[in-house]
């Protein structure tokens, strides 16, 4: 009897547990449900907690209300300036009603393929009336808040909401972008080419300037010094001719002995002369009178001229001629213009 009876008990709760498998679920806090009789939904449940069913007659669905992503393949748009461009994007969109979701898409998968086509519809439609520039760098943000209130608008059918709409990538195909690069390397070198060719010009300018003004200085200068030199020569010419006034036979002797000194220097100096002739006149006498029946050429002396009328015994004898008396002057000697002696 005991057995039989914990037998039946054992059946009961055998039972009882099916039957509570069998009725009642759970619906997470991430979750919300639509209980379903034969296909027909019943019932929406969004809050968690421990629900019930009829076994064997209803079905539980159940959706997820987070925030779900849909991240979009790149693909390629075609601007308003005709640049093409390839875009990379993605989007944030929930279930906020699950019996229309239920009814249009009946899963995530197929309501991912579905939004899918309307994102990439939505990007080709704005962005495509939108220029290269405004697409990546002036409108952007503008840009992505269009497309997010008609993918949005276009979602409701399905039961979901997009809540955001983010372009990840806006670029120009590679070989469009290495076009470009291209474009941009030679423009820079252009550019590049154009300063160096500006600076050249202005580095010729100033030389051009600089050598010009030392070309002026050097002239101005070399005619302040030869202007210079012609005033100490004529100073020195006067100051010779001043002294050879006064005493025309010392300046004969003292031009004489630096003639002596500039020729006759060390080395290999060599001189085919007469012994008489007037250039060695000091040597032959210190008075510097050439002897009796000779001059410098061999040739009979000259008659000596006349006394004048009156002259008396202890009158002086005329001077000598200053070409007669000078010898010949030396290579860097001061050349003095013969000039009679004061009368």
């Amino acid at each position: 009897m005991s057995r039989a009876l914990l037998s039946a008990v054992l059946l009961v709760f055998g039972l009882a547990a099916v039957a509570a498998y069998l009725t009642l679920f759970t619906v997470e806090q991430t979750q919300q449900a639509l209980v379903l009789q034969f296909g027909s939904p019943k019932r929406l449940i969004t809050e968690p907690g421990l629900q019930y069913k009829v076994p064997f007659v209803q079905n539980v669905e159940y959706f997820d209300k987070r925030l779900l992503d849909l991240d979009s393949s790149p693909q390629e748009v075609i601007a308003s300036d005709q640049k093409r461009l390839i875009v990379d994007a993605f989007a944030r969109w929930r279930i906020t009603d699950p019996l229309l979701f239920y009814q249009a898409a009946g899963s995530e998968e197929v309501a991912r393929s579905r939004l899918g086509a309307i994102l990439e519809a939505s990007l080709r439609r704005v962005l495509g009336s939108s220029n290269f520039e405004a697409v990546v760098r002036d409108k952007r943000q503008g840009l992505m808040k269009d497309i997010t209130a008609q993918v949005d608008r276009e979602a409701k059918a399905l039961g979901v909401t997009v809540v955001d709409v983010r372009i990840k990538r806006a670029d120009l195909p590679e070989a469009n972008s290495l076009a470009i690069f291209r474009r941009m390397q030679t423009e820079r070198q252009r550019q590049a080419a154009e300063i160096r060719a500006q600076g050249e010009e202005a580095s010729r300018r100033i030389r051009a300037t600089a050598d010009r003004q030392v070309t002026v200085l050097k002239a101005e200068a070399t005619g302040e010094s030869e202007r210079l030199r012609g005033t100490g020569d004529a100073e020195r010419n006067r100051v010779f001719a001043e002294v050879f006034t006064r005493d025309p036979d010392f300046f004969a002797f003292y031009r004489s002995m630096q003639a002596y000194e500039a020729s006759m220097k060390a080395g290999d100096t060599r001189f085919l002369l007469s012994p008489d002739s007037q250039f060695f006149q000091y040597f032959n006498n210190s008075s510097g009178v050439a002897p009796q029946g000779s001059n410098a050429t061999g040739a009979q002396p000259a008659p000596a001229p006349e006394t004048p009328e009156g002259a008396g015994e202890g009158s002086p004898a005329p001077a000598a001629d200053a070409a007669s008396s000078t010898p010949p002057a030396s290579v860097g000697s001061p050349v003095v213009p013969a000039t009679p002696p004061a009368q």
